[in-house]
């Protein structure tokens, strides 16, 4: 048992604590989980059960001993509820603290400076992890999408500064084309023409210049 719980000995935990929580976090642990920190709370005054905060690859497990340790209490929230966490220095210890998605704030105090430093970091570590895992899971397919629109926004682009040179004639083309296809009207076709004018005038829909204008041009057909 010492051999097990000497790698969480580093920064002075109490081994009293550590070989408890250890005995029985075996039995609570998830497949493939594994134990990364354990920090232990040092008030000033003489506690014989401290808490403790327990930070794994899976969750953060916070251990609270209760009956003078003869029971503990673990509330335990996975990285992906965590929003962020904390820390702050006191003349006394460390108090760290972290909140979930659900609104929920967790504090212990008194976690000796150093240890409340390696668990600041660690958990900034796993949030890290979970969040460049989520970004290396996106599928590829848009990617794919991605390039095809960049790819039509640079030939659209090349295209624009043609276009943009005819933008001023453009008027003077649709009159043209205009023309040409009532020149190529019948007898028949040109006087129905006529009429659809003379509509538009008494709906007022065009003015009498215009209209004089369109009948200039058909009797010119005629």
């Amino acid at each position: 048992m010492k051999d097990q719980i000497k790698k969480f000995l580093n920064e002075e935990q109490d081994p009293k604590a550590i070989e408890k929580i250890t005995s029985k976090l075996n039995d609570l642990l998830m497949k493939n989980e594994e134990i990364g920190y354990i920090a232990v709370q040092k008030k000033p005054a003489i506690t014989v059960f401290p808490d403790s905060i327990v930070m794994t690859n899976k969750r953060i497990i916070i251990c609270k001993p209760k009956n003078l340790g003869l029971s503990m209490d673990f509330i335990d929230f996975t990285w992906d509820e965590i929003v962020g966490t904390f820390v702050k220095e006191n003349i006394l210890g460390s108090e760290f603290s972290f909140s979930t998605k659900t609104d929920i704030q967790v504090s212990i105090d008194y976690i000796p400076k150093t240890q409340a430093r390696k668990i600041f970091t660690y958990a900034k570590e796993q949030l890290d992890i979970l969040k460049n895992g989520i970004l290396e899971n996106v599928p590829p397919p848009f990617e794919t999408i991605e390039e095809v629109e960049t790819e039509e926004v640079i030939d659209f682009a090349e295209i624009m500064p043609a276009i943009s040179n005819y933008s001023e004639p453009e008027t003077i083309d649709s009159n043209v084309i205009e023309e040409n296809k009532s020149s190529e009207l019948s007898q028949d076709e040109l006087f129905a023409k006529l009429q659809n004018y003379k509509k538009l005038l008494d709906n007022g829909l065009i003015l009498q210049g215009e209209y004089d204008a369109f009948k200039k041009e058909i009797l010119s057909l005629m």
